[in-house]
């Protein structure tokens, strides 16, 4: 299945693109050229200014907070699993610990460091990386690939909280919704919300179904999922089939 997320608010739209930007890290940083390490601080900047935009620990904290009380109080109930239930419970706490004890603003030591600070304000010039340019990091892309990977897990150290408490929000908000079979008809599908509310919401697609992309939006009142499809020169195109999908929304 092919998964796409529509987040409803912006909050959890920072999240999803923390989490993205994360997982670009990993790619990268596993990678030995030192171009692939380039890509991998490049992003490293991206997530500084991602999370540099809202005092996200603080939110995470409150969040993840909210969430230990309500699992809190289902200790006493027969049909639950306790032992699940005090491994969630204690993954939450962890993540809180972690959060708590990070010192400052997300990225604050990163953006004391001048050599850093040298490259990003580089990096966001077209070709700004030159060996002409930053002679000291032309000299640093040459150097061992162990050590380039030592020094980004050194400077991506301080952002773990950041990660731990983003990956827990997100997966309880996903473990929330329960999916369900429908079907867009002409290629369109809506639904009332009835005044509930949602932060999240997937539609899980077939691989079979790859060349139809759904495009999302929503409201408090509705939300519309429409699939379109590209020509060959890449532009959408409406769709007429009936295409079934899972739609899955979800909320704490």
């Amino acid at each position: 299945m092919i998964l796409y997320e529509y987040p409803f608010n912006e909050r959890i739209r920072t999240l999803l693109r923390l989490e993205d930007l994360f997982d670009r890290l990993d790619f990268f940083l596993g990678q030995h050229h030192a171009l692939q390490h380039h890509v991998a601080l490049t992003t490293l900047f991206e997530i500084i200014d991602v999370a540099g935009r809202a005092d996200l620990k603080t939110d995470l904290i409150k969040e993840l907070e909210r969430q230990r009380q309500a699992l809190t109080a289902l200790r006493s109930n027969p049909q639950i699993d306790q032992q699940a239930l005090d491994t969630v419970i204690g993954e939450i706490e962890h993540a809180i610990a972690l959060l708590g004890s990070a010192m400052g603003k997300a990225g604050q030591l990163l953006t004391e460091n001048e050599w850093l600070t040298s490259i990003r304000s580089r990096a966001i010039i077209p070709g700004g990386t030159c060996e002409f340019d930053l002679p000291s990091y032309y000299a640093w892309q040459h150097r061992p690939d162990e050590d380039r990977q030592a020094d980004i897990l050194k400077w991506v150290r301080p952002l773990v909280p950041l990660r731990v408490g983003t990956s827990t929000v997100l997966r309880l908000l996903r473990e929330s919704g329960q999916s369900g079979k429908v079907i867009a008809t002409g290629g369109s599908y809506q639904q009332m919300l009835s005044g509930r509310s949602y932060q999240l919401m997937q539609v899980m697609l077939d691989e079979s179904l790859l060349a139809f992309i759904p495009e999302m939006s929503a409201n408090k009142y509705m939300l519309w999922v429409r699939f379109t499809q590209q020509d060959g020169d890449m532009r959408p195109k409406s769709v007429d089939a009936d295409i079934p999908f899972l739609l899955k929304l979800c909320n704490f």
